[in-house]
């Protein structure tokens, strides 16, 4: 069976799973609905051109005894993660900043961490190293798991050890459902990393359903706000700093620090 027909039949049989269906033809809507915002995409990339700064400069001037030490655990978990997914064998994209995440993880010393977005797990397997290095802290994720793939739940957070998953709480039925939860498992919310749906209306979404546990001095990292302009919007409408990273060939966004 060729790539394509194999696709087709982990679509379809994914598609017949409890709760799979609604979440399928949400992310399949908001792709199609976005297509109209190419330009904005041009516009966003040349703003997060214009406003991005050295991570390095930033993270030093907070803590220089933690910003090295997230570069040497990104570094070493990117090794172990290529080997690992080599093994496995299937495509499950690339993570995050880790760098930027351990950093912040170490330097703040969250309570609570939320992230949306699992995939292979490289942003949790990062954050949940820091918080076990704080000894104190508790991540809560939210994934959908990739649906053209067989049995896709079995490949959410691979790359998460198992000696870390007493910190963790993950949730993997869309962020619709899966925030609502973690809202209500929670008393408040220190530390955000969303790298789920990319569009605006998944973003909004997100922040909507997030905002009312977020502490006074939350810290808001967003990934991809390349995609669109929805960052520069809702960074300009808090009272709070915000910055704009360079990362690969993407942008990250910060708010609070």
């Amino acid at each position: 069976m060729s790539v394509q027909g194999a696709t087709l039949k982990n679509l379809a049989a994914n598609a017949l799973r409890s709760g799979y269906l609604p979440v399928m033809v949400e992310k399949a809507w908001a792709r199609l609905t976005e297509r109209n915002r190419r330009g904005e995409a041009k516009d966003s990339k040349r703003w997060c051109a214009d406003q991005a700064e050295p991570l390095a400069d930033f993270a030093l001037s907070l803590n220089a005894q933690a910003w090295p030490h997230a570069v040497k655990f990104d570094e070493a978990l990117r090794r172990d993660a290529s080997a690992k997914l080599q093994a496995i064998g299937v495509d499950l994209g690339g993570g995050g900043d880790c760098r930027l995440l351990h950093f912040l993880v170490q330097h703040l010393m969250p309570e609570t961490v939320v992230e949306t977005g699992v995939a292979a797990g490289f942003s949790s397997q990062c954050i949940l190293s820091a918080l076990a290095e704080n000894g104190a802290g508790h991540l809560f994720s939210s994934d959908f798991p990739y649906f053209r793939l067989d049995r896709p739940e079995r490949f959410v957070g691979v790359l998460v050890d198992s000696n870390l998953k007493n910190r963790w709480t993950l949730h993997t039925d869309g962020d619709r459902k899966n925030l609502p939860r973690i809202v209500a498992q929670t008393e408040q919310i220190d530390l955000i990393h969303y790298d789920s749906d990319k569009s605006r209306s998944g973003r909004s979404l997100a922040m909507r359903l997030l905002e009312p546990q977020l502490v006074e001095n939350a810290v808001i990292v967003m990934d991809d706000i390349q995609d669109n302009l929805f960052f520069r919007d809702y960074a300009n409408s808090q009272s709070r700093p915000w910055r704009v990273f360079a990362y690969m060939d993407k942008h990250v966004g910060l708010i609070g620090l």
